[in-house]
């Protein structure tokens, strides 16, 4: 009889299956209760396929333990085997519960037999699983090595290849692949004799003959090998030959390491070296170093000739001695304490060679052991002759330099009095003039009430451009006043809140009809002169109450904020705005940025606002946007600023 190929693949994996089930998997109760099971299955199939008087009724229990032992190993058989021993003996043939054999010693030895029996057959069973375990656990061990030797060989980062007695490439991993720009198809149609640069294949071959011959077992070397894009690979090259059991030679391993970034590393150190060579001659810095237990100094990078030190390779006494006599204490102080660790070494001083002197700058570091006792000494000098002098000239000129400052500065301050002096008294003085034109205009038209509508309406534009002016003297003045005298800083700080309070209340009493919400910030507080700060908040608050005069909901607020750890002091509205284009003229004195029909005003309110900021060493700035409204933010020193009449 032949079984078709579906029947033996089933077959197989069941055979499989059965050898690869673990019993432990489940509780014991599960088992035991399969067990019972089992062996009740079988006796009620006992029942069904022969009458109980027929012979080997332990037949069918002993299947009943074999299958149980297979799925609940040793003691679910052994269960299965004394259940099916009692069922055999009290429950198959009846009456029930009465012995089916009437001689106690042939039932005894007949029951002996079959436990016995059982005993084996289910301890064999048993017996197989663990031994199956054991392999198939074995197995499962020496795969995974298998993986893990064939990934670590794939995924190491030192390229490897396993190299055939005459060069060919058998095997090669990623890393390999990456140095040499390869494939692990191309390479394995190729040797290692193709991608080895020429001056490097004699010496590699003829290590591989000596190795061959038995004359060594490994070798190592710095070789080339040719990259696929045409460059050349420096790499540290390892091999070991691999030999058969009878002791022949089978095949090579060779391990790669890439030295391209080494010998990248070492040309840019020599490039270096050679570099700083170069800047400290041009520098004229010299390295050196001393042995504290020898007390001898030693210069690098030759760099004694340029230094005009006469030897390369000194005492640190011999050091001392051409030490300049004033520079010398200096130096002998602080020698002891830098090795000592107590201060740094970092020191400028005089030599004197053949009868001249130079000026050093040096500077050291100090290595130490575990107690913190110096070994050696790394230090830097560097020849400051010229720098000294041109200090010295420096030091002259800036001597010359602060006479002639003082000498300008008074100067200009007598200047600047005789300025201020001049704006105060042609402001004063143009006064007078007016009130003449003013008054002579005013007679005239109460004098003469027939004159006609055109002379009356000339007069009236005489009485206003003599106000006008007027009005712009007093700005003159203002600013005059605001520009003499000095910032004097109250006793205590100025409370802005309080003022602002204070003149909001005043622009509430002088317009009743405005509706202008009002908010200002708490305990503001600064360091400032008191009528020149409310000169300030005068200004601005009256800027803010005006162009909002058009604005349904008017809304100012005064606050501050922190910018940059500094402290800004604020007012803003929501009113008329301007455009910040037009905002370099914003605190020129009589530059206004709306037209006199929509706002009154002479433009000389800003301006007064920046020399009171200014004074007091702070910075007035503002933001806008046409038709919402403008935010005016200024600063005040923390300390009182120290006037020296020249502000503004």
């Amino acid at each position: 009889m032949t079984v078709s190929t579906p029947s033996r693949l089933v077959l197989r994996q069941l055979w499989h299956g059965l050898l690869a089930w673990e019993p432990r998997r489940l509780s014991a109760w599960q088992r035991i209760g399969v067990a019972i099971v089992l062996t009740v299955l079988a006796t009620w199939l006992r029942l069904a396929l022969a009458p109980a008087e027929s012979g080997g009724r332990f037949i069918t229990f002993s299947l009943a333990a074999a299958l149980s032992a297979l799925y609940g190993g040793f003691r679910a058989g052994m269960v299965s085997t004394v259940l099916g021993m009692v069922l055999a003996n009290y429950f198959l043939v009846g009456p029930l519960l009465s012995p089916a054999i009437s001689d106690l010693i042939e039932a005894f030895w007949l029951n002996l037999w079959y436990f016995i029996t059982q005993l084996v057959v289910v301890g064999a069973i048993a017996q197989m699983q663990q031994r199956n375990r054991r392999l198939q656990h074995t197995s499962e061990q020496l795969q995974q090595s298998q993986q893990r030797f064939l990934q670590t060989f794939e995924h190491a980062a030192s390229g490897f290849a396993h190299v055939a007695l005459d060069g060919r490439l058998l095997l090669v991993n990623r890393s390999f692949c990456n140095i040499v720009g390869y494939s692990a198809d191309e390479l394995q149609r190729l040797s290692f004799q193709d991608i080895t640069h020429p001056d490097d294949l004699a010496q590699d071959l003829a290590l591989l003959h000596e190795t061959l011959a038995g004359q060594r077992d490994t070798y190592s070397l710095e070789k080339r090998y040719r990259n696929q894009q045409g460059h050349w690979v420096w790499v540290q090259l390892s091999v070991a030959l691999v030999r058969k059991p009878d002791g022949a030679p089978d095949y090579f391993i060779s391990v790669v390491q890439d030295l391209s970034a080494q010998k990248a590393a070492e040309e840019a150190l020599h490039t270096s070296q050679n570099l700083m060579n170069q800047a400290q001659k041009l520098a004229h810095i010299a390295a050196w170093q001393a042995d504290m237990a020898t007390g001898r100094m030693s210069s690098l990078a030759q760099g004694a000739s340029f230094l005009s030190i006469p030897a390369n390779d000194y005492a640190i006494t011999d050091m001392l001695g051409i030490i300049h006599p004033d520079d010398r204490p200096r130096v002998q102080a602080l020698w002891p304490r830098a090795v000592k660790g107590e201060a740094p070494y970092e020191i400028e001083y005089r030599v004197v060679l053949s009868g001249r002197e130079y000026w050093h700058a040096v500077k050291a570091e100090f290595e130490r052991n575990e107690q913190g006792r110096a070994l050696r000494a790394l230090g830097v000098t560097q020849d400051i002759t010229d720098r000294k002098r041109i200090e010295l000239e420096v030091q002259h000129l800036n001597a010359t330099l602060e006479q002639r400052i003082g000498e300008r500065t008074r100067a200009l301050r007598d200047a600047y009095d005789e300025l201020e002096s001049y704006s105060y008294a042609v402001a004063h003085d143009l006064r007078s003039p007016l009130r003449i034109i003013n008054g002579f205009a005013q007679a005239l038209r109460e004098d003469n009430p027939a004159l006609d509508a055109a002379s009356q309406d000339h007069l009236g534009r005489i009485m206003g451009a003599s106000k006008k002016m007027g009005e712009l003297i007093d700005g003159l003045l203002k600013l005059s006043q605001v520009a003499r005298g000095e910032v004097q800083r109250a006793s205590e700080r100025v409370n802005l809140s309080a003022i602002a309070t204070r003149i909001f209340e005043e622009l509430s009493v002088a317009e009743p009809q405005r509706a202008v919400e009002w908010e200002i910030e708490p305990d503001l507080l600064a360091w400032a002169d008191r009528p020149l700060i409310e000169a300030l908040l005068q200004n601005l608050l009256h800027n803010a109450w005006k162009y909002t005069e058009l604005t349904p909901a008017a809304r100012i607020r005064v606050f501050s904020r922190t910018i940059d750890g500094q402290r800004h002091f604020c007012i803003s509205d929501n009113g008329a705005g301007f455009d910040m284009a037009r905002s370099g003229k914003l605190f020129q004195p009589f530059q206004r940025l709306h037209q006199p029909h929509e706002f009154s005003g002479l433009g000389i309110g800003l301006a007064t606002s920046r020399r009171i900021v200014l004074r007091h060493g702070g910075v007035l700035s503002a933001q806008s946007t046409p038709g919402q409204g403008a935010t005016f933010c200024f600063t005040l020193p923390d300390a009182a600023p120290k006037s020296t009449g020249l502000e503004g």
